[in-house]
């Protein structure tokens, strides 16, 4: 009994311990984590030099309906008139020497995949999340750039974005229709492990910490062709202290017979719609989406102490997390303060931006 109630008393401590060790972990800035519930931050193909780039201040937002077939599309926050919109940022006439990149609305635009976009899912049961058996063909946006195919991707690099952005952004899945699994992942490097993103059989928010100045390409891989409506939110605090966010459909037409006309014309269908195709999905969920459900999901009839155990290390985690938040909000005040100064000596002809450099060039606070 003696011996028992000290391997008791041990793995206590070292829940305790692990709750400490996986808090400081999560909070971003602290540790390797992201942010508070987010997925983490990957490696971002830093080896691709396309991942390079720097957008213009001045490129225009326009209207008008645009199939996007192939070539380098992200999408990412820009301020319209004042006002915070995710939009999709058009670098395809980058292949045009006299062309300039363009901001567009998503309702506007359409991402076109055709067959040749389609690859085997592979036999590795790394890749079960697909919902494609090893060997079907899965259309795919893939994560380093091929020419033939749209290569779609996020960034939150808009000068006046990078300015005025507290920290980063929260980019969140919030629902998918259509006709198949919608699947975003990262591979990173040649021997890593695929690294689940989104789900669209997950009826849950699915959100996404991206810091400021990130480009990032990751597999869009689609299990069906067909019309798919993928509703996201970008949202984000900003140093003056105010919240912002903005949610829009992004369409995808999948299949070389899907009409991109039918992908403008499609209309979200609430969502209640989307959670039934997301329950409908995920009766046979597999790879890490089942299996991180599977390991939250409480044993019956289990040991008394399991329930002390996830209690303590929940308190500890709601202490940790209040203690860094005062801490990060008392920085913002900080770091409020530090950029009304240089304002004022900007005012009066002196500094500039951090570290001298010109205010809103993307050095990040």
């Amino acid at each position: 009994m003696e011996l028992m109630e000290r391997m008791k008393k041990t793995l206590l401590v070292a829940g305790l311990a692990g709750a400490l060790a996986l808090t400081f972990l999560a909070w971003p800035g602290l540790g390797l984590g992201s942010g508070p519930g987010l997925a983490p931050a990957f490696a971002e193909g830093e080896e691709d030099p396309n991942l390079d780039q720097t957008l213009s201040a001045g490129a225009a937002v326009v209207h008008g309906e645009r199939v996007l077939t192939a070539g380098h599309v992200d999408m990412g926050p820009r301020f319209v008139d004042g006002k915070w919109k995710f939009l999709i940022h058009d670098d395809v006439a980058k292949a045009d020497a006299n062309a300039t990149s363009v901001w567009r609305y998503p309702a506007e635009t359409v991402f076109h995949l055709f067959d040749e976009s389609q690859l085997p899912a592979p036999e590795d049961p790394a890749y079960s999340f697909l919902g494609a058996e090893p060997g079907q063909g899965v259309w795919v946006s893939p994560q380093t750039q091929n020419p033939d195919v749209v290569w779609v991707g996020w960034n939150t690099q808009d000068p006046e974005v990078m300015e005025q952005l507290d920290r980063g952004v929260t980019l969140t899945l919030l629902g998918v229709q259509g006709p198949g699994v919608m699947t975003v992942f990262l591979q990173s490097g040649s021997f890593g492990e695929p690294q689940l993103l989104w789900d669209s059989r997950v009826a849950e928010p699915q959100p996404l910490w991206v810091d400021v100045n990130t480009h990032t390409h990751a597999n869009w891989a689609f299990t069906e062709p067909g019309v798919y409506l993928v509703e996201l939110e970008a949202s984000a605090d900003l140093i003056d202290g105010t919240s912002v966010a903005d949610t829009q459909l992004v369409r995808f037409a999948v299949g070389s017979d899907t009409a991109p006309a039918d992908a403008l014309a499609a209309e979200w269908g609430g969502a209640a719609a989307a959670s039934a195709q997301a329950g409908a999905a995920g009766a046979e969920q597999t790879g890490p989406a089942a299996t991180a459900t599977a390991a939250a999901a409480p044993a019956a009839g289990g040991d008394p102490l399991v329930p002390i155990l996830i209690g303590a290390i929940a308190l500890v985690a709601v202490v940790l997390v209040a203690v860094f938040g005062a801490a990060i909000i008392r920085g913002r005040r900080a770091k409020q303060r530090v950029l009304a100064a240089r304002a004022a000596a900007g005012a009066d002809g002196v500094g500039g931006g951090p570290d001298g450099a010109a205010p809103g060039a993307g050095v990040r606070p």
